[in-house]
């Protein structure tokens, strides 16, 4: 009879167990866009360390510590709604892991928020997002035109290349929501286009609410649909920004903060009155 393998053990005793989960805000700003989500895990996990936030660890032949990502921006998309969630095997102060984590990070990478988490996934709040599209030399009226267009439809499909070929899917069934506006005088815009608005360029703003989906529409995909539905060609690729990502509420069609029912489940345990939603759109 053939001898039985031995399991092999890690040596060592057991990681310490996580005690603490936390929920974190962070943004992607200025050059820092073009981080890619693996750029972002690097950093962040040095951060962690620098600020000796109490990590608790997977266990196995090659521990790796507790961090989950939800949903990140694709490279080269600025975001002010990124999150994250990491477990501690001790508990912290919350706002004192949101400042030391801050100054361990670059600039550009800043930390907004920091919640114990509550009960349920995040990944199940993040229902849609609410994305701000700067277009610079197209006009608002050409954009509003093409954006028009496609709320028409019923469906619309677009082909994306994914990792295992290409994929066709519908996009308008995604967008809850759009506004096409021009720059306000003297707005702060991401692009610079405050100076081509200044010398009479034109820049057109398309402001949108795209349901998360599966598989997910991004705002290339729907850049993708107005070009062919429209013909719409911008003489430079839009710059793209997250402005909140969360439970979306289908009669206002505004995107709430994810992290307000952790804060009120906080403030509940420990006698204080619930705070109200602090993002939306």
């Amino acid at each position: 009879m053939a001898r039985q393998a031995r399991q092999r053990v890690p040596e060592g005793p057991a990681p310490d167990p996580a005690v603490q989960k936390l929920r974190i805000r962070y943004t992607k700003r200025g050059r820092l866009r073009f981080t890619s989500s693996r750029d972002f895990q690097r950093a962040l996990e040095r951060a962690l360390r620098r600020a000796d936030v109490p990590m608790a660890f997977s266990a196995g032949f090659h521990p790796h510590p507790k961090i989950s990502y939800a949903n990140a921006a694709a490279t080269g998309t600025a975001s002010e709604a990124e999150y994250v969630e990491i477990s501690v095997t001790r508990r912290v102060d919350p706002e004192s892991v949101r400042v030391a984590l801050d100054e361990a990070l670059p600039d550009g990478i800043d930390i907004e928020e920091v919640v114990e988490a509550a009960p349920g996934a995040l990944a199940d709040r993040l229902e849609a997002s609410a994305w701000h599209l700067e277009f610079q030399g197209v006009d608002s009226t050409t954009l509003t035109d093409a954006v028009e267009r496609l709320l028409a439809l019923e469906r619309a499909d677009v082909t994306r290349m994914t990792k295992s070929g290409p994929r066709t899917f519908d996009v308008r069934g995604a967008v809850v929501s759009t506004s096409v506006t021009a720059p306000a005088e003297g707005e702060a815009l991401s692009t610079g286009a405050a100076s081509l608005v200044a010398s009479g360029g034109d820049c057109a703003i398309l402001r949108m609410v795209v349901r998360h989906t599966t598989p997910a529409v991004r705002p290339d995909d729907i850049l993708t649909a107005l070009r062919e539905i429209a013909d719409l060609q911008p003489p430079r690729p839009p710059l793209v920004t997250r402005l909140a990502q969360g439970p979306l509420d289908t009669a206002s069609a505004r995107v709430a903060d994810p992290l307000a029912a952790d804060e009120n489940a906080a403030g509940t345990e420990h006698g204080a009155a619930p705070s109200a939603n602090r993002a939306q759109l």
